[in-house]
């Protein structure tokens, strides 16, 4: 077995282990969760160190599984793949530590999540589309249970809704690779084929079709507006590590199909439509961020922020086929991939906060705080350098993903992206405004009526939540190790997108 497949197994080896010792303890289940996530990723370490600064694909693995589609178990890491890997590897340990103590019936939970894990890293090692949709569609299931088990409110119905609104998704996107694979000769389902020869350029009516599936199925779960809508009820009644989770590994696998599949298998598609996924962008930051600042529920807040968030990663991906030049292309999206892994770094961060709110008080109504800063100051202090890192603040991973955003949208020129990311700049003054309110009505002022049952940080929240930030200021401070990885793969796309 290569370092990548034990990479994304090992996960599921350490469930199917709790799954065979009934007799082991909550707490003993809770570390041995936390030994499996810390594991995974010194091995993800290991896997970014191993492939360098290099382009192409590492750590490949090709071996054949339906022959008769010329579907395969193809995995490899390149630069697009590798700090996914590392965050989900990553995000995935800070919930264990969380979890430490506080989940019930913490056995099960432990192994959903673990085996949770393995779906996610295999999807972001994918190089056959067969193989990416299982993975696809079998962390629906996994977040489904996750929800519906373990959450809040009324969990029921937000897990079914999330269940249908993917579980369609998921459907459409089948459809689309099912017409990449029809389109394709001869036909295959092996990503690499499929991205040196791309299926239908001689059919542009087909190829709009095929592109319209493999959207939505993809903008359903990055969550793209109008897409979005499953994504605030799951969100709120959703435990916080399901949340964490959700929104920082989940929702990125929209987005990284996007670069991965659409852009480059349906370039001529992509480059005619990239119109539409511009005001599809545009349209998700500012809406994102004017429906956050109206909400009053904390956890509500954070799951708009992440469809503000989305919508400039959209809105790059967009200018990258928009023509121009081609630089500042490129730039954009590098943004986009790193904004994905800031993005997962600090809402991650948010909603295991939200967590340690509801376990002290039982809510997340920000009117009924008020002071919180005397009385859990390094609750506080997470709080706000979480609430900074998610609204740019420079320093932080939020600024350097955002900047390389609006430098290559408004610098490449083409097809009206300058307007398009100064009406996006916007969306930056909105969500200021959003998190400054939220740290104005929570921390500051007089005590509200659940202030008083508020305690700060216990060590494992704080020993989860605080090298998630850490990590966020180091990508702020020093982004070069993270660039240098995603750049090679962004000229990449781009010059494929160009063809």
């Amino acid at each position: 077995m290569t370092v990548l497949s034990l990479t994304i197994f090992l996960p599921l080896a350490a469930a199917l282990g709790l799954c065979a010792a009934p007799r082991l303890g909550d707490r003993a289940a809770g570390w041995a969760w936390i030994a499996a996530c810390a594991a995974d990723l010194a091995l993800t370490v290991a896997l970014w160190i191993g492939h360098g600064n290099g382009t192409g694909v590492s750590h490949e693995t090709n071996l054949r599984w339906i022959p008769s589609v010329r579907a395969g178990y193809h995995v490899g890491v390149d630069g697009l793949s590798l700090p996914l890997l590392a965050l989900t590897a990553l995000l995935f340990l800070a919930c264990a530590v969380c979890s430490l103590g506080r989940a019930k019936r913490a056995r099960a939970f432990a192994a959903l999540f673990l085996a949770l894990q393995t779906v996610c890293l295999g999807l972001f090692a994918a190089l056959d589309l067969l193989l990416f949709f299982v993975f696809f569609d079998l962390s629906i299931v996994g977040m489904y249970f996750v929800i519906a088990g373990w959450g809040h409110g009324d969990r029921t119905r937000s897990a079914l809704k999330f269940f249908l609104y993917t579980f369609l998704g998921s459907l459409v996107l089948l459809l689309g690779f099912i017409g990449l694979y029809l389109g394709a000769e001869p036909h295959t389902f092996d990503m690499a084929e499929l991205i040196r020869t791309p299926p239908l350029s001689g059919s542009p009516g087909t190829a709009a079709l095929v592109l319209l599936a493999v959207g939505i199925g993809l903008a359903v779960k990055t969550p793209a507006v109008p897409f979005h809508t499953w994504l605030p009820p799951a969100h709120t009644d959703a435990p916080a590590a399901g949340s964490a989770i959700l929104a920082g590994v989940l929702l990125k696998m929209g987005p990284y199909g996007l670069v991965r599949i659409a852009m480059p298998m349906l370039p001529d598609a992509w480059r005619r439509y990239a119109w539409l996924v511009i005001v599809i962008g545009v349209a998700g930051v500012l809406y994102g961020a004017l429906v956050a600042f109206a909400q009053e529920n904390l956890k509500r807040l954070v799951a708009y922020t992440s469809v503000n968030h989305m919508g400039y990663v959209v809105l790059a991906l967009g200018a990258a086929g928009a023509g121009g030049e081609e630089a500042a292309r490129r730039l954009a999206v590098t943004g986009a991939v790193t904004q994905l892994v800031s993005h997962g770094l600090v809402t991650g961060a948010l909603f295991l906060l939200a967590g340690v709110l509801y376990d002290r008080t039982g809510a997340y109504d920000m009117g009924r705080f008020g002071g919180i800063a005397g009385v859990a100051p390094v609750f506080s202090g997470l709080l706000t350098a979480a609430a900074f890192a998610s609204l740019g603040l420079p320093g932080l991973s939020g600024f350097i993903a955002e900047f390389q955003i609006f430098t290559g949208v408004i610098g490449s020129g083409g097809g009206g992206t300058a307007v398009a990311g100064a009406l996006a700049v916007a969306g930056v003054l909105i969500t200021t405004a959003l998190f400054l309110r939220l740290l104005q009505r929570t921390l500051l002022g007089p005590p509200g009526e659940l202030t008083p049952r508020m305690t700060d940080m216990r060590r494992p929240e704080l020993a989860a939540v605080a090298p998630l930030l850490v990590s966020s200021l180091v990508i702020g401070i020093a982004p070069r190790f993270l660039l240098d990885t995603i750049e090679p793969v962004s000229a990449a796309v781009v010059r494929l997108v160009d063809r």
